[in-house]
């Protein structure tokens, strides 16, 4: 079964304990394929504790026309590891560089995540009637490489983590911090279902994280003291440089169809910057709803 991590995460939320699952035959399903969004670890180990199959996640884009990150089952016999969007496909020369275009060798060093040209066969190769924007988009940050868009980094074992979109790694009192690391800590929460972290506008630090939370039916707990406990969380394993201060309790998050979620589009409320709602999203509801969170708890530039 190929699926989105955020299909496994709403399920979790309405049935933590997998009881839907008793008394099914499921002695068909040999592997269960995870794409279109980072699959965090909390979810990865409960679909695969439940589930006693293959859990495999993988990477690529629209743009690859197949993956460029993934395990090849027959081929490596390497085992998944929670976290990880597996190792380069062949064909797919990747790499983590330095804002100067310089290789990260170092393990679990942030970087931004290239494809060193040329790229095999299958992938887009320019724009209709725009190649000069795909250049400048894709090859011109990294001559020599094709720019992913996404940040992460890899291990000595040579395995991947992609983190988010390098939009998605915010700069606090001039300290670079991952929201994908965050979300991470947060996840692991018992109660949490699901979450989202951005980076708005801060005055004073320029920018500051805020988490988006969704709890699992069965875990009702006050905002204020879910709050006081990610907080707590994210300071013991990151830091007080982290400056989070906001865990907002949420119904649901906005998506698109295929599963992403809207981050940029929710910092750009809360930035109070112009903005349009994607033709992709499943329900646009959900941003008004974020932002009538955002105005009561007067969270965001454009709330204060």
């Amino acid at each position: 079964m190929f699926t989105a991590p955020t299909a496994i995460r709403a399920i979790k939320k309405e049935d933590p304990d997998g009881e839907m699952l008793k008394n099914k035959n499921l002695s068909h399903l040999k592997t269960l394929f995870l794409a279109g969004e980072r699959c965090d670890p909390a979810t990865y180990h409960w679909v695969n504790d439940l589930l006693n199959i293959s859990v495999i996640d993988h990477w690529w884009q629209t743009e690859s026309g197949w993956p460029m990150l993934g395990m090849m089952q027959g081929i490596d016999q390497s085992p998944t590891i929670a976290g990880s969007a597996g190792k380069p496909i062949c064909g797919f020369d990747v790499q983590i560089l330095e804002d100067d275009g310089s290789n990260i060798f170092n393990d679990h060093e942030e970087g931004y995540i290239a494809v060193k040209l040329p790229l095999p066969p299958g992938c887009l190769q320019t724009l209709w009637k725009n190649d000069e924007w795909f250049k400048e988009s894709y090859l011109y940050r990294f001559p020599g490489y094709y720019l992913t868009g996404d940040g992460g980094h890899k291990d000595k074992e040579g395995y991947f983590y992609i983190m988010g979109r390098i939009d998605d790694v915010i700069n606090v009192s001039g300290h670079r911090l991952s929201t994908g690391e965050m979300e991470e800590i947060i996840s692991h929460h018992p109660a949490i279902a699901e979450c989202a972290v951005i980076g708005i506008a801060d005055e004073l630090r320029g920018q500051r994280p805020i988490g988006l939370v969704v709890l699992k039916d069965n875990h009702p707990k006050e905002e204020i003291e879910l709050e006081n406990e990610l907080i707590q969380l994210v300071r013991d394993q990151i830091g007080a440089v982290a400056f989070f201060r906001n865990a907002i309790l949420v119904k649901r998050l906005p998506k698109t169809r295929s599963g992403k979620i809207l981050r940029k589009t929710m910092r750009m409320i809360a930035d109070g910057s112009p903005h349009t709602i994607p033709s992709t999203i499943d329900d646009p509801e959900i941003l008004k709803e974020i932002t009538e969170i955002l105005i009561k708890r007067k969270i965001g530039i454009a709330f204060q």
